[in-house]
Order: C-alpha cells, then sequence, then structure tokens
C-alpha cells in the first residue's frame, strides 16, 4: 500500500477472513432471530454491575489497516472483556469452527481494548447464552497485552496481502471510471436526461422516481451514471435489482458493453437463488453430507482469488470456479458480494424482511446506490415480502407427525385458533387486531418445535417443517402488526380456515432500506402517478421525480379504443364475436405479427377458440399454464421478421413486458381489458385501507395497478425509432378522460372521448 492509503475492515470481517476454517455447516437449527439475540444481550447486560459498559467501541491500526468494531461488554472493576453469542438447545451443536472464529473476535477486541486503556493483560470470556433456558455458559482466560498484539498483528498480516490488492483495485478502478465514456459514441433520445437525473440523484445523495419510456435503453442510462458517480461519492457497490431474469440479463449485457475491450477494473457479479445454483440439492448443507461443503473454508481462498480474475462473475461462470475448487457455487458467490464493485440480483436481496445484501450492508458499513428495475412490480412483490398465511389443514398436518412434546403446543394452537374462528362467522372477515392468545399460542409452537430441533440431529418430517417456517413467518409480522396491513380468516369449509397477514403498504418495511442506501433510483416505463409510489413505497420526502421525454413520435403508433364492445365479466360472452372480426379486420388490412392481451386464461381460451373457427387462415400461438423456459422461447421465437399470426397472451404475465420484438417482429396489439384487479372481498378491503390511508381508495387498488399492465403491454409495440404500429384498447372504459389521462403522453388515441362514472369502471 503507498503511503497515506488506509483500509478499514471490522472485526468481524477481519476475523471471517482470517479466522474461518474447515467445513460450510449450515444443517437448519433453530437460531436465535436478531429480536431475540438482542434481547439476549441485554438479558446478559441486566445481570451485571453497574460499572459494567455495554457495546464498547474500539479501533487499533496496524500500518495501513484500521481496525473497528463494538464489543458486547465490559467490566473495569474486574478487567473482563464479554463476547455474548445467543443459541438454542445443545451447546454442542456450536461448531468447532464457529467457536474459533468467536475466540479469535475476542482475542481482537481484546487487544483493542489493551491499547485503548493502557491495560498490560485482560480477562477475556466467551459467553454462550441459551434463549430457551436463559442460561449462561461461560470459557475464560487471561492474555497479556504482549500475547494479544501478537495475535492481532497475525490477524492483520494474514489480511495485509488483500487489503493491498483490494486498495489497489479500488484505486484503479475509481481512476478507470473518472474516464469511462459512454460505449455507444453519443446516448439515444431521452437516455441522456434519464442519465443526468440518475447522476444528479447519485451527487445529491437523494431517491429518484425515473419514468422512462421503453426502448431508450435504461439500463444503460442509469448504470452508466451511476458508475461515473463511484469515485466521487466514494460508492463501496452498486446494486442493480430486477423482478425477472431478463432483467438481470440485460444489465449483464449492458456491464459488458461499458467494459468492451478496455479492459476496466470493473467487478461484476450475479447473484443467483440458492436453489437454482445448488450443485447437490438432495444433500444438506454439512460437510458430513455435502462433498463441496466439506472443507470449504479451507479451500475457498483459492476459489476467491480464482473469481477475481474472472471477467464477470455470471451465475454460470460462478458455478464453474466453485466446481474446480470443489467449494459450494452458491455460498462462493455470497462470499463474493464483499468484493465485487457491482452486484446484479432479484429484488428480495435489498428489500426482503431478511435481505442479504441490506445485512451486509449495515455490517460492513458499505456505501450503496441502489437502482431497481422495473419499478412498477416492487409494489406487489413488496407486499408478497411482507405477507405471511397459516392453513389449518397445514397445522392438522403438522400435529400428525409430530412427536409427544411440540403435538402437545399444536393442540393448544389448535383449540385457540378455533376459539378466533369462532368469532368469525362469515365466509371472509378481516380482525382488527391480532388475538393476543393468538400469538402466544403460536409463539409456543414455534418455541417448542425450536427446542425440539436443538435437542435431536434427525430433521423435521415435511409438513411439520412447513408449518415450521410459516409460523415463525406469521409471528415475525404479528410483532410488528399495524395499519400497514391487514389481519383476515377466510373460511374454506367447515373444517378448513386460513389465517393471513396480507401487507397493503409496504413503506414502513421499505423506508430503513431507502434509508440504509446512498441513492435508490426506481425506474420503469409506467411508474405514474408518482405519488402512488411515493406513498406505498415509503419514499423519503425529498424524492426526485423525473418523466423522460420520448423519443417517439406520435405517428409512429396507431392508438385506438373500440368503445362499443364491453369486457366486463357480465358481458364478457356478448364480446368475444366483435373481438375476433375486429382482430381479423386489423389483420387483414396490414398482415403481420401481433399480440393479443386477455384479462384471464379463460378470456383467452374463449376467443382463441371462436377466433380459428372463423378465421382458419390466420396463424395463432398461445401462452399457457405454466410454461416453461423453452416453451416461452418459442412463443417468442414465433415472432419472427416477415412472419405472420397472432400470438395470444394475459395481461401482466411473462409476455406482457420485458418483451423486446422490434421492427416487423411486431407491429401491432390488442388490449381486451383494463388489467383492473377483481373484485373480490380481498381486493375491496385493501380499497377501504387505501381510502382510509390516502382517501384514493379505488384508485390505488384498481385503476392504477390495471392502467400500469395495459401501458407495458402496448409498450411491446413501439421499440425503436423506426418502428411503425398499432394498438387496439378494446373496451368502451378506455374512452373515459381519466382512463386516458394515464397512457403516454405522447399516445394520440383516435376515437370519441366518452364520460363514465367511476362505479362503471369495475
Amino acid at each position: 500500500m503507498s503511503e497515506g492509503t488506509r483500509y478499514t475492515v471490522s472485526v468481524r470481517a477481519l476475523c471471517e477472513f482470517t479466522a474461518k476454517q474447515g467445513d460450510l455447516d449450515l444443517r437448519f437449527t433453530p437460531t436465535p432471530t436478531a429480536q431475540e439475540g438482542m434481547a439476549g444481550h441485554a438479558v446478559v447486560a441486566s445481570r451485571r454491575g453497574e460499572s459494567y459498559q455495554r457495546e464498547v467501541a474500539l479501533a487499533g491500526e496496524h500500518g495501513p489497516l484500521l481496525v473497528r468494531g463494538r464489543a458486547d461488554g465490559y467490566d473495569p472493576t474486574r478487567t473482563l472483556l464479554e463476547e455474548v453469542k445467543t443459541y438454542r438447545g445443545q451447546l454442542a451443536s456450536v461448531p468447532d469452527n464457529h467457536r474459533h472464529l468467536h475466540w479469535a473476535q475476542l482475542r481482537v477486541y481484546g487487544h483493542l481494548l489493551c491499547q485503548k486503556e493502557g491495560l498490560d493483560s485482560v480477562n477475556l470470556a466467551l459467553l454462550y447464552f441459551d434463549i430457551g433456558s436463559q442460561e449462561e455458559t461461560r470459557f475464560e482466560e487471561n492474555r497479556s497485552r504482549a500475547e494479544l498484539a501478537a495475535i492481532f498483528a497475525q490477524q492483520c498480516e494474514r489480511f495485509m496481502a488483500w487489503a493491498e490488492q483490494e486498495l489497489a483495485h479500488r484505486g484503479q478502478r475509481d481512476t478507470a471510471l473518472q474516464a469511462l465514456r459512454f460505449p455507444y459514441g453519443d446516448f439515444r433520445p431521452g437516455q441522456r436526461q434519464l442519465a443526468e437525473a440518475v447522476f444528479r440523484a447519485q451527487a445529491s445523495r437523494r431517491n429518484l422516481l425515473a419514468q422512462a419510456p421503453t426502448g431508450i435503453g435504461k439500463t444503460l442510462g442509469t448504470l452508466f451514471p451511476a458508475l461515473k458517480a463511484a469515485p466521487s461519492q466514494q460508492l463501496d457497490k452498486i446494486l442493480f435489482l430486477a423482478a425477472k431474469t431478463p432483467g438481470r440479463q440485460l444489465a449483464l449485457d449492458a456491464l459488458a458493453s461499458l467494459k468492451g475491450d478496455t479492459g476496466l477494473p470493473l467487478r461484476v457479479l450475479e447473484l443467483s437463488a440458492r436453489d437454482k445454483a445448488c450443485a447437490y440439492p438432495e444433500r444438506l448443507c454439512r460437510g458430513d453430507s455435502c462433498p463441496l461443503a466439506q472443507g470449504f473454508y479451507d479451500r475457498l481462498p483459492a476459489a476467491r482469488a480464482a473469481c477475481l480474475e474472472a471477467p464477470l462473475l455470471d451465475r454460470q461462470v460462478v458455478r464453474e470456479i466453485a466446481l474446480q475448487h470443489q467449494v459450494c457455487p452458491y455460498y462462493l458467490g455470497s462470499e463474493m458480494t464483499r468484493w465485487s464493485d457491482v452486484i446484479v440480483g432479484d429484488y428480495n436481496y435489498w428489500f426482503d424482511g431478511g435481505a442479504m445484501l441490506y445485512a451486509m450492508a449495515q455490517a460492513h458499513d458499505w456505501r450503496v446506490s441502489v437502482l431497481a428495475d422495473e419499478a412498477h412490480n416492487l409494489v406487489a412483490r413488496a407486499r408478497s415480502m411482507y405477507s405471511a398465511q397459516l392453513h389449518r389443514a397445514g397445522l392438522r398436518a403438522a400435529r400428525a407427525v409430530a412427536p409427544p412434546v411440540v403435538a402437545k403446543a399444536l393442540e393448544k394452537l389448535g383449540r385457540t385458533w378455533s376459539a378466533t374462528g369462532k368469532k368469525a362467522l362469515l365466509p371472509y372477515q378481516v380482525l382488527e387486531s391480532i388475538p393476543p392468545k393468538l400469538v402466544d399460542a403460536l409463539s409456543a409452537s414455534v418455541s417448542a418445535i425450536s427446542e425440539h430441533l436443538a435437542q435431536v440431529a434427525v430433521p423435521l418430517e415435511p409438513p411439520l417443517r412447513d408449518f415450521y417456517f410459516e409460523a415463525m413467518a406469521f409471528v415475525r409480522l404479528a410483532e410488528s402488526f399495524g395499519p400497514h396491513s391487514l389481519l383476515d380468516i377466510t373460511r374454506e369449509d367447515e373444517r378448513n380456515t386460513v389465517l393471513s397477514i396480507r401487507n397493503v403498504v409496504p413503506a414502513p418495511f421499505l423506508g430503513p432500506r431507502f434509508a440504509q442506501a446512498h441513492a435508490t433510483t426506481l425506474f420503469s416505463a409506467t411508474l405514474a402517478p408518482w405519488h402512488y409510489f411515493a406513498d406505498l413505497l415509503g419514499m423519503p420526502q425529498d424524492t426526485a421525480w423525473i418523466d423522460v421525454e420520448s423519443p417517439f413520435q406520435a405517428s409512429q403508433l396507431e392508438v385506438r379504443v373500440a368503445a362499443d364492445i364491453s369486457t366486463r365479466w357480465q358481458g364478457r360472452a356478448a364480446s368475444v364475436a366483435p373481438i375476433c372480426a375486429l382482430m381479423a379486420r386489423q389483420y387483414h388490412e396490414r398482415p403481420g405479427n401481433y399480440l393479443a392481451f386477455f384479462s384471464s386464461f379463460d378470456y383467452l381460451q374463449q376467443v382463441r377458440d371462436a377466433f380459428e373457427r372463423a378465421h382458419p387462415d390466420i396463424p395463432v400461438w398461445q401462452q399457457s399454464r405454466r410454461m416453461s423456459e423453452a416453451d416461452r422461447d418459442a412463443f417468442l421465437a414465433r415472432f419472427a421478421v416477415g412472419g405472420q399470426g397472432i400470438g395470444f397472451a394475459v395481461l401482466g404475465g411473462s409476455f406482457g413486458e420485458g418483451v423486446d420484438l422490434p421492427g416487423e417482429r411486431l407491429i401491432g396489439a390488442f388490449v381486451a381489458t383494463l388489467g383492473l384487479p377483481q373484485v373480490n372481498p380481498v381486493n375491496e378491503q385493501l380499497r377501504l385501507r387505501m381510502d382510509a390511508l390516502f382517501g384514493t381508495g379505488y384508485d390505488y387498488t384498481y385503476l392504477y395497478p390495471g392502467m400500469q399492465k395495459v401501458v407495458q403491454a402496448a409498450g411491446r409495440v413501439i421499440r425503436t425509432e423506426s418502428d411503425r404500429g398499432t394498438v387496439w384498447l378494446i373496451d368502451q372504459r378506455f374512452a373515459q378522460p381519466r382512463v386516458q389521462a394515464l397512457l403516454p403522453d405522447w399516445w394520440v388515441v383516435e376515437g370519441q372521448e366518452v364520460d363514465v362514472r367511476p362505479d362503471q369502471l369495475v
């Protein structure tokens, strides 16, 4: 390292790098939750004297290394430094390599304390606290200042070469990013406006909602300015998050174009789900079961070094390197998040309750910029992240295979559940609050299963395991229950009820994510109206908003409304023949490839069957339920240059967004629905809650989500400045001014506007 440079590392990160050894041991054990861990630390501290100091901030240097962290507790009257670890059940279940790591951390803290306080020696206590029994088990030693200094120096020296490499990489990366030029000479129309807005957001540490038309290159238009801002804003990581695989691939392609042949020293990592990355899905994640877990930490350094030599770490490259070095691909990818500059993955890595990247950013004090693609999906995705369900049938199945000590707790839960259900006599009913007795019974059941797991070495039976995970999720959400969510009971029949916590407004959960990031940019072709997303996602008050000017002209797209057709459920049968006639007429006027979108598979099938009978000369193909990736590829392959026919698809499905069919591959679309969510008891409760919170229940529950799907689907038609096409909006409600106000500004709708009452939209 050059003189004057400094590398900052936490005690935890230092020891995890230098002191972890042996097997990867991730057998499922009922480890305490974060909340239980904090409560356990508080119990330990409450048992100490008045002089006891909690969360002692410590720091020290070794050459250019700055090592810092917080020790759990220190009693100056006894010169005793404690490191507290919480667990459940048998202490013997804590693997030896974990204990080795715990001692390494404690001894580093001991050295830093001796430096700070000028001590000649210190008493060290590694304390394990059992969450269930509330008992403490202590292991103590006394170390001299000289001994601890030697241990600290040894740890730092082992890390030094890596730190030097990381500092050199960071310097080279930032120098190269400062000189980085846009790879295509000039921006597309609209792309520069987007890029400038993203750069300003990074520079001012503000969040940004960016609505930008499909086809202008949003991926590159957000990544490029974020990378350019990284040196001046001292960004550690850029996280590019997407809802679906195609969005992640677009990011990888854009980053590859930025790197080009210039040798840009930029480390790019793609994260993949555990079930897709696992090489031995039938094995347990522990050394005595999986060969890639055995000796994982001993082989990790070589695999980690090999990863740094790869030009791009997509999931296939990570897998190949992992198998070459005989380590787990998934956990190698997790390790490389520490050493990557740009990380591409799913929303859940940052926004979920147990989000890995969010937790690591907190633990390592990373400065991150978050870019969320197709962000109109984030409301629905975040709601699902903070919702949970319990089925009475699942409880019965769990009780049938539970050991006696667990069955007793589950039986009590069943009685409490029945008492709760008696108060909800309707098929569907919302409860104002979560009954305390129900939460207590659920918590007791979770604890009983946890204690059982801690005492035995065999896995749970699948029905008990599934109920356990569902119950833990339900209890966690019950602890934070509030106006942002609903608790309801659905009665399926005399024996079966379903308890649900349904998140309505994710804002309270996502707010800390926006606060943790240096800047967050949410972008999509459909982010209007902006207040809908700002309200539901909890965007900060100073969030910036930009509606990027479209590069497309009204003359490129003929937008027509079929105001004489109703696609409401009541009149759906009568709509089939007119829709078929309209589609055939448009096809014969301009033969080519078209997409036709419908509100459901049943409606799609009705129209397709009638269309084939009436017009057998026109080729058709359709989306089916649960299509495989190969089937989806085959569906899209039908949209070939020079091809002709109509592909039938469901609005809001795989082909309604993220599909790029430029030029002759797609010349038109029929949208035979407003895409409004189904009117049912659950959505009506959402509407009432939205009304109470924002005064816009109908729009927030039905109109805005539906029209976002319509605009996304129609956006498949015009992809470049040379495209020409036609979009038919099939329903009389598309003629209403308040509906047309939600369409892109550059569209010019042909047809008469018709005033429709809000209640007639449903």
